[in-house]
């Protein structure tokens, strides 16, 4: 597999995911503290703030790594499996549609 052949995968792949994220957000059953934990993810990616300044050497870059997911992983815990599920069928239906 070359190069670019990898690059499209990864990107479907971050697609595919940030579809899912958006229908995990959007549906109804989602608990709001995991919405919340879906937005506090979301701005601690985006706002130019963090906990450790990116000015500091590897311990900078490290901390978007490590906060995110967790965020990430706390709010997939909250969210009913049958709510994960569904979203990521209907993601998947609707990605295969186009």
């Amino acid at each position: 597999m070359g190069f670019r052949a990898q690059l499209a995968e990864l990107a479907s792949r971050f697609k595919q995911e940030v579809a899912f994220y958006r229908a995990l957000h959007a549906h109804p059953e989602t608990p709001k503290l995991a919405r919340g934990l879906l937005w506090l993810a979301l701005a601690y990616l985006v706002l130019p703030f963090d906990l450790i300044p990116d000015f500091i050497p590897v311990i900078g870059q490290l901390d978007e790594l490590v906060i995110v997911p967790l965020l990430l992983y706390l709010a997939l815990r909250l969210i009913p499996v049958s709510v994960r599920q569904a979203c990521r069928d209907s993601v998947q239906v609707a990605l295969t549609q186009k």
